[in-house]
């Protein structure tokens, strides 16, 4: 009784310092990346993105009631969601280590009394242990946003100490109610996230332990198989082949029994219930108590997993976010299994420099068409030239070749072995991908900067420096911006070896817990490697998806406060003074010195650009107006200003990336909030699943341009006059040229107020460009007939990140107007591809001065990476070239009342070397309009940035990669802009400088030719 009160206690201390510090760091707003779908789909129960997270969203829409109505404090609540589940996740491995570790001294008996000194080195590992992975890297990153990995962290972490209340209670009647518990909570699981499911070959391992006397090779590689097996029998079985059956079912009872969607689908789930209750019945009468406890354990797993029944019944309402809209069995089954994503080859597949040989029909994709279903289409198998077992770098798309061959020191015409592929995997998979994260969390890291593997951004090192200049050199000539760096974090290798000597000691004493944890270690983590089969140029760090293995070593480092207490007891000291040693040696090189180094980038109190960025793009708009965007970051924060904060709700928000499914222009077709329909004005019989999924261009050489309303037919058009014959004798549709035109109506356009006053003599009677596509998907058949029908009514905007691929060749009609361009039907003599934007600068100015704000990014202690990618972008673009447009025109006073703003709002300090040179033309106009002492102290600044770092690239010469090579060409042209720039100043100390630069690194502009 007094081990479970102390270990209750502190257990819920260790969870309320976690979540305390969580609280006081977590973001008051949304933050990026799935963030903002996460919450405004929680706020209102709507449908996110493929397979979805309906228990996740459920239990967020809960904590977003205590904002008690204001809608600018949701996603802080909703945050603190995942700062709770974070706590909570500390307390269930509180519990574990303190678990695990008292079985070391009474072994399996829960009733046996520790000794006061055993009581307390228990308790002590317990909380380092657990403390320490309270405030590692990656699980505290997830502690402070509404995202699903903190809540499937707390998942992972009540199964598996479940397991571990059940193996010391197997023996007593009623003990395998523990064992339904865990089915039950993994069934939850499954609507937040699969990755708890990888707990279960480790659960196998400890069932198998405790039932048996003596353990064997044979016995341990079955309950792993057996693990394994249950494993695949969720993912697969349960998962998308219930659901499958499901959808086949109702396949029959509506096309063959003429029944109503969802009636099969109905008397499947009968079916299955009916069977589970009579085989537990059966189980019961026949005294089959394994058979029992499995099918309970299947019952409540189901019972889990039905919290999915919120995804269909969300989706038939049509919600504004309907992700998929799967509202019947097959789009559901699509839904579940990330059809939209594709698959990646596990076992056998193609190199990157494959070429397909053979192509074959491969399974039937099913849709709703009118009162039954049909085939879609079917999907394309293909064969390949060359093959291997176990493909890594298969992937021929976004670059990826390119990359292969750097990394793999491959020539163009050189050809991929399967050692390349062995390479690949242990250098970039489990090297990069996984072992950096690793040491991250437990060595330390170098900064936040996202890369590819050079050694001036995102890799892990100690602390000390001779290992660190033996991995990545240049220690000694490291810059003050990276000695400063908020995000450098040194833990001199401190917990790794905690956790390291936590694991030899804990195998060393009782092997079989070991193992467990070991298994627990690699399921989470290295498996996950292998699964995953990561292609490179990731769009953003994967750490998050290996916070279970760092979990399982973070017991290590708990055990590890055991280890050095037994070690010093070995060596005659006294146990208390043993356990006092190895407790402070534990709480200084776990908790302490993590807490220490991470608190200052781990704080996002201070941070809003995600949600200011979100609104930028809005206020970029005028009233009613259609805005594209592309990636997620320039989509979920608006999707979040608009559905919780009902910000701008009359801006229709239009994904491109989504666009070219059937599904989402449908969606595109109806009213949401504020903002009509898009004019589309397309039959949606025309564009559903499998029709007209892509348009090929055929060039039928037709001379001059064609209307757009004339091609827009030809696509649509079901005449096999209009189509073009492949050999197999199929009527296709075409795109028959890239030449397109549209008609303007001056009167419409100026009515409608699309060009400024002082334009409208600027307005042509008929826009012409070339499309700049091979193909036309939904995407740009949307807005080739928004083009025909909108007729101006409407203002179209794309946000300033859309790819340019994205504009169909419409460019010199594109407008800035700040962080959106606007589509205006004007000539000012561009020629098309002419990289010169056309600029509002009246709007922009009024923008900037009036409506946009900058994410406290001037004042915040702490910027992180996706938020300084902007810097160079709002420096250079928004107000560098605004005040020179600006200067040209005359306009001195709103000139300095422009770089004002910029010197109040962007950050003190640099970052990137392409952000120093976007600097340029800001303080050129700060020098011209008088702004002396703020132009020099930025100068200064950045000139004493490029200076130590380019002293830094040439301390690294012979190891510096492309990310090097191409930060070092950034330098150099930053120094010959700025010597431009004071070389018409009187800044004497600053052009001295400036030129002293230049002439250290004289050989390399001679070099070039400059």
């Amino acid at each position: 009784m007094n081990y479970n009160k102390i270990n209750n206690l502190l257990g819920w201390i260790c969870a309320a310092i976690a979540t305390f510090v969580y609280i006081l760091t977590v973001e008051r707003t949304v933050s990026w990346w799935d963030c903002g779908e996460f919450i405004a789909s929680a706020y209102k129960m709507q449908i996110v993105h493929q397979p979805g997270a309906p228990l996740f969203l459920m239990v967020e829409n809960v904590f977003s009631n205590f904002a008690m109505g204001d809608v600018t404090k949701i996603a802080f609540w909703m945050n603190v969601g995942s700062a709770v589940s974070s706590g909570l996740t500390i307390l269930f491995l509180f519990w574990t280590i303190t678990a695990l570790a008292r079985k070391i001294f009474v072994g399996p008996d829960r009733l046996k009394e520790l000794t006061s000194q055993q009581l307390f080195i228990t308790m002590a590992s317990g909380a380092v242990g657990a403390l320490a992975y309270a405030f590692t890297d990656t699980f505290w990153f997830s502690a402070v946003e509404a995202e699903v990995y903190a809540m499937s962290s707390l998942c992972t972490a009540v199964v598996f100490w479940a397991i571990l209340k059940w193996e010391v209670r197997a023996d007593e009647p009623g003990a395998d109610r523990w064992l339904v518990l865990i089915a039950y909570v993994m069934g939850l699981s499954i609507g937040v996230h699969l990755l708890n499911l990888l707990v279960i070959p480790a659960i196998a391992l400890v069932i198998y332990f405790r039932k048996v006397k003596e353990s064997t090779s044979a016995g341990i590689l079955k309950s792993l198989g057996i693990g394994v097996v249950v494993l695949g029998l969720i993912l697969w079985g349960v998962i998308q082949y219930s659901i499958k059956l499901a959808a086949y079912f109702d396949l029959f009872f509506v096309n063959t029994l003429g029944m109503g969607f969802g009636s099969g689908a109905a008397v499947f789930a009968l079916l299955v219930i009916g069977g589970l209750v009579y085989g537990i019945f059966y189980s019961i009468k026949k005294a089959k108590p394994i058979l029992n406890i499995a099918l309970l354990s299947v019952a409540f797993i189901l019972f889990g997993y039905s919290s999915f029944a919120m995804i269909m019944i969300r989706a038939k309402a049509n919600p504004t976010l309907n992700n998929s809209d799967p509202d019947n069995a097959f789009t559901f089954l699509s839904y579940l299994n990330r059809e939209q994503y594709g698959d990646e080859p596990l076992f056998k597949g193609r190199f990157f420099d494959s070429r397909p040989t053979d192509m074959t029909e491969g399974k039937k994709v099913y849709r709703k068409d009118g009162d039954r279903y049909v085939v879609a289409k079917r999907t394309s198998d293909y064969t390949y030239d060359k093959e291997t077992l176990f493909p890594r770098i298969y992937s021929e798309k976004n670059g990826h070749p390119t990359y292969y061959r750097d990394y793999l020191g491959l020539g163009p015409n050189d050809s991929p072995t399967f050692a390349d592929n062995l390479k690949f995997f242990f250098g970039y998979q489990v090297g990069h991908m996984y072992g950096r994260y690793f040491l991250w969390n437990f060595a330390g890291r170098q900064n936040d900067q996202q890369g590819q593997g050079g050694n001036t951004e995102g890799n892990w090192i100690s602390g000390i420096k001779p290992i660190d200049n033996l991995l990545w050199g240049g220690q000694d000539a490291l810059p003050t911006s990276a000695k400063t760096d908020p995000s450098r974090n040194t833990y001199f290798f401190l917990p790794l070896i905690i956790g390291l000597i936590g694991a030899f000691w804990h195998f060393n004493r009782r092997q079989r817990d070991a193992g467990v944890v070991g298994l627990l270690f690699f399921f989470t983590g290295l498996a996950i490697v292998l699964y995953l089969n990561q292609t490179p140029m990731q769009p953003r760090e994967r750490d998050y998806a290996y916070a279970g293995s760092f979990y399982a070593f973070a017991i290590w480092i708990g055990l590890g406060v055991l280890a050095i207490a037994d070690f010093l007891m070995s060596k005659k000291v006294n146990a208390k003074t043993a356990g006092l040693v190895a407790t402070a040696a534990g709480v200084l090189a776990g908790p302490v010195i993590l807490i220490a180094q991470n608190y200052d980038d781990h704080n996002r109190s201070e941070k809003s650009l995600a949600l200011d960025m979100a609104k930028n793009y809005l206020e970029s708009c005028a009233p009613n107006a259609i805005l594209f965007s592309y990636g997620d970051n320039d989509t979920y924060p608006l999707w979040y200003a608009q559905e919780v904060e009902g910000f701008r709700t009359d801006v229709r928000v239009v994904n491109l990336s989504l666009l070219s499914a059937d599904w989402y222009m449908r969606q595109m077709m109806e009213k949401v909030n504020d903002a009509d329909a898009l004019p589309i004005n397309i039959d949606p019989q025309l564009i559903k699943d499998g029709v007209r999924d892509v348009i090929y261009y055929n060039d039928y050489n037709i001379p001059g341009y064609v209307p757009v309303e004339d091609l827009l037919k030809v696509m649509l058009s079901d005449n096999p006059q209009n189509k073009a014959q492949l050999q197999n004798g199929e009527f296709v549709n075409i795109l028959p040229t890239q030449k397109m035109e549209l008609a303007v109506n001056k009167d419409v356009v100026i009515a409608n107020n699309v060009v400024p006053k002082d334009w409208e003599s600027n307005i042509v009677d008929t826009m012409r460009w070339t499309y700049n596509q091979r193909y036309v998907s939904r995407a740009e058949l949307s807005m080739l007939s928004i083009l025909a029908n909108n007729n101006w009514k409407r203002p179209v905007y794309f946000t300033i990140t859309t790819p340019e691929d994205n504009y169909m060749g419409l460019d010199r009609f594109m407008v800035s107007e700040g962080f959106a361009y606007r589509l205006m039907p004007v000539d000012f003599g561009l020629e098309e591809g002419d990289p010169s934007a056309i600029e509002n600068v009246d709007q922009i100015y009024d923008n900037i001065m009036n409506k946009f704000s900058w994410g406290n990014i001037g004042k915040a202690s702490y910027i992180d990476p996706d938020s300084y990618r902007y810097i160079s972008m709002y420096v250079g673009s928004i107000f560098g070239q605004t005040a020179q447009q600006l200067l040209s025109a005359g306009e001195q006073e709103k000139v300095k009342n422009l770089v004002n703003n910029a010197y109040e709002n962007m950050p003190k300090r640099a970052f990137l070397m392409s952000e120093v040179m976007s600097y340029v033309s800001l303080v050129d106009a700060m020098y011209k309009v008088g702004e002396v002492d703020k132009a020099n102290e930025i100068v200064g600044r950045n000139l004493k940035f490029i200076r130590e770092n380019m002293v830094y690239y040439e301390a690294i010469a012979e190891t510096k990669t492309n990310l090097e090579l191409r930060n070092m060409r950034f330098g150099l042209a930053s120094i010959q802009r700025y010597k431009q720039v004071l070389d018409e100043t009187s800044q004497e100390a600053l052009k001295k400088e400036v030129n002293d630069l230049f002439n250290v690194y004289r050989h390399y502009f001679e070099a070039a030719g400059q």
